[in-house]
């Protein structure tokens, strides 16, 4: 939808169930929020620039012609919608706080000791602060392409990768020295799941996010009901916001 980019959670490189699964919303624009405007934007068709100011429309830099009862409706638009984008927020912060206590629990049963235990930790709140404070100041959709949060993701990935794989290693080495074939074998099937089990238990931690977003529904259905019957300078629905069954 308008922030359905921003449900991307770089610290799990997954997408969290977004609002067009959860509300059957979707949007052909990203938003930019600026204190007096909104700025709706898409490389085709036309219009591909929309911009919304307090009950005015501009359309590919022209102004819209408007009755009172549509800049009435504007003005409510972009009132709701402002008023939702903290609230998607607070659904991003609790989907990384999610996330990053996933990691936490996942290195508590591998048996770590404990300097890599607490630097793991330390290093997991120093992403997750980062992270947070990247969702407060971010007023775009354009912050949350694909690029930009898988390129977040390995960034994690390759700074706490290395520290989990040194330490595991280190406890393959002590076993295998000790003769104690069981515990290697153990290891390594702790590595295993870690790899390749990790995303799906996750995607199911993020479940619980799903009731946050659906408290979101009405107020999307509301966004698409207030633009219905507005259209742009090219005389087609503006469509900012679709929402299906």
């Amino acid at each position: 939808l308008l922030a359905a980019r921003m449900f991307v959670v770089p610290s799990s490189g997954l997408h969290v169930q977004d609002l067009s699964q959860v509300c059957h919303a979707t949007s052909s624009y990203d938003l930019t929020v600026q204190q007096d405007r909104l700025i709706f934007d898409r490389t085709e068709p036309a219009p591909a620039r929309v911009v919304i100011a307090s009950g005015t429309l501009q359309t590919d830099g022209q102004g819209v012609r408007l009755n009172a009862e549509d800049q009435d409706r504007l003005t409510l638009f972009q009132r709701d919608l402002l008023a939702l984008v903290p609230r998607v927020k607070r659904v991003i912060d609790h989907g990384v706080d999610v996330a990053v206590q996933a990691v936490q629990d996942e290195a508590n049963g591998l048996n770590l000791d404990t300097d890599t235990r607490a630097e793991l930790q330390r290093r997991l709140q120093t992403h997750a602060a980062e992270l947070h404070q990247r969702v407060a100041a971010s007023q775009s959709t354009h912050d949350w392409h694909g690029d930009a949060a898988n390129q977040y993701a390995n960034q994690i990935i390759s700074d706490i990768g290395p520290l989990l794989a040194s330490a595991m290693g280190q406890q393959a080495i002590n076993a295998a020295m000790s003769g104690d074939r069981q515990q290697a074998a153990t290891l390594r099937d702790q590595a295993a799941s870690l790899t390749g089990g990790f995303q799906p238990r996750l995607q199911q931690r993020l479940q619980v996010l799903r009731h946050e977003i659906q408290a979101l529904c009405p107020d999307i259905q509301r966004l698409a009901e207030l633009q219905q019957g507005i259209r742009a300078s090219n005389g087609r629905p503006l469509n900012l916001v679709q929402v299906g069954q």
